[in-house]
């Protein structure tokens, strides 16, 4: 018959593994679901917020 393996921490840490990969994932899905529901592309810095605020504001 076959020897029962000594060690069970291989198989743990490829679980751990597998469970924090498919969490990434799944963050990052529902991540690119509100992007595009939102329609923002990135991160908006000082100058692009300040320029998009006088943008709005100037009449036309």
């Amino acid at each position: 018959m076959a020897e029962k393996p000594k060690s069970l921490l291989l198989p743990f840490v490829a679980a751990a593994l597998f469970a924090g990969l498919g969490k990434m994932v799944f963050q990052k899905v529902q991540a690119d679901r509100a992007a595009r529901k939102t329609m923002v592309l990135g991160p908006v810095d000082d100058r692009i917020r300040q320029q998009l605020s006088d943008l709005v504001r100037t009449p036309r």
